[in-house]
């Protein structure tokens, strides 16, 4: 089925500015589907290597330096004159904040930056709240949503009072973290100091040596060197299924979004390959109340537990940006590209057709492991217009170094770059080939 097309007036097209220091495949996803609802797309992204090269959805990019940032971020700006910018990871939505105290410090009210980041993200305030898990959690608490028992811990002191009231197994998490790197699962008193130790080393030099070698990521340099601090918090564990959704608001009016529940996914707490559309009254209440509450803009997403035997969904964590959900258009009221399209173009809510009829989604590349027999069931999240895009998310270009395939030979790991694209996955058929897009 080809990509659904909006029934849109012809009017100026809104610039789009995604941001992203990760080399995740959603913010080139969210790229296409953006541009074909309408949006002039460019980017700030980490170069080379970055999957937001590789698709022509993207008119101009610009390079996110690690080491500077915000100045890096600035300069994009200032070259795009975005109408709205959208963050694709968490660190991006720190910078934006960053930058809009230091505009509001320096031209006070009347700084055009400032602006900007306000009307892209929403209430510079809420920005507290959506960095600190308990925090978010205290706030959806507040508003009826249901959330499991979580506690800060920490000290000591903190962390003996909530074993002292939680049975296990219970979760260990770090603000500051993402994608699961941040979540280590707690069965047993002995399993307590060694998670924590190893969560605090994600921060640390070390650790942000290692991710420049193996993923050529600097970006993990500047919080080692400014000594960030990180609060940690444990939370009772839901016996159930995780679950999520992922919805675009304006002025903290939800304008539209979609509601999953996980069938695959890469471990425990590790990001999803195969997921269920689902109506989910309560996952979209309480994207609802929280986009209300913090007065929020832009794309941000929920991850649940749906409680076995029950079925109640309890929040336990929100992504302030936009997610693997963002860029599937699943027709009126679920296509989140064109209703932003549609408000930043002041313009009615076009009707569009869902990209599939299907309720099972594969995620490209995430469920390259799954077996064929499940992809059969599933929608093909594949970008068959994009050849080159498909063939960097298939062969991540940190797995090309060299001291990625050294390592990577010493654990003795599979080799994604073996996998057929035809038989893994059949619809990610490659088109001819293009040619090298020129980019700013």
């Amino acid at each position: 089925m080809n990509s659904p097309k909006s029934e849109a007036p012809a009017v100026a097209a809104p610039k789009v500015l995604l941001t992203d220091t990760n080399r995740w495949a959603l913010s080139a996803r969210l790229a296409i589907s953006l541009s074909q609802a309408g949006c002039e797309v460019s980017a700030i992204c980490p170069v080379p290597g970055h999957a937001l090269l590789k698709t022509r959805a993207v008119q101009r990019t610009y390079g996110y330096s690690g080491l500077r940032p915000l100045e890096s971020l600035t300069a994009a700006i200032e070259a795009v004159d975005p109408d709205v910018v959208i963050p694709c990871c968490d660190r991006s939505v720190g910078h934006l904040h960053e930058l809009y105290a230091s505009a509001q410090s320096r031209e006070g009210a009347n700084s055009k930056l400032a602006a900007l980041i306000a009307r892209s993200l929403g209430s510079p305030a809420s920005h507290a709240t959506v960095s600190s898990r308990y925090d978010l959690l205290a706030l959806a608490r507040e508003e009826g949503i249901r959330v499991p028992h979580t506690a800060h811990v920490n000290t000591p002191e903190e962390l003996a009072v909530w074993q002292s009231q939680e049975n296990f197994p219970w979760v260990l998490k770090a603000d500051g973290t993402w994608g699961g790197c941040g979540v280590k699962m707690i069965h047993r008193p002995g399993q307590i100091q060694q998670s924590f130790a190893e969560l605090n080393r994600v921060f640390g030099f070390k650790q942000a040596i290692k991710r420049l070698l193996m993923n050529r990521d600097s970006f993990w340099l500047r919080p080692w060197q400014s000594h960030s601090k990180h609060s940690f918090v444990a939370q009772s564990y839901i016996h159930g299924r995780p679950a999520n959704c992922g919805v675009i608001c304006w002025k903290g009016r939800v304008l539209a979004g979609s509601a999953v529940e996980v069938v695959i996914s890469e471990g425990v707490t590790g990001p999803a390959g195969i997921v269920r559309v689902v109506n989910s009254r309560d996952m979209m209440f309480a994207a609802e109340r929280i986009a209300c509450r913090l007065d929020l803009s832009g794309f941000f997403g929920l991850d649940f537990m749906i409680e076995e035997g029950t079925g109640t969904a309890y929040l336990i964590e929100m992504n302030p940006r936009c997610t693997p959900l963002s860029h599937l258009r699943l027709g009126t009221g679920r296509d989140m590209p064109a209703a932003l399209w549609a408000e930043l173009a002041g313009q009615p809510l076009p009707t569009t057709e869902p990209v599939t009829r299907k309720d099972m989604i594969a995620y490209f590349p995430q469920a390259t492991d799954v077996s064929s027999e499940l992809l059969e069931l599933s929608f093909q999240d594949v970008p068959k217009d994009e050849p080159e895009l498909i063939q960097a998310l298939l062969h991540p270009w940190s797995e090309r170094s060299l001291v990625g395939r050294v390592v990577d030979s010493l654990r003795g790991s599979k080799e994604k770059v073996a996998l057929s694209p035809c038989c893994v996955f059949p619809e990610a058929v490659a088109a001819p080939a293009v040619s090298e897009t020129s980019k700013v």
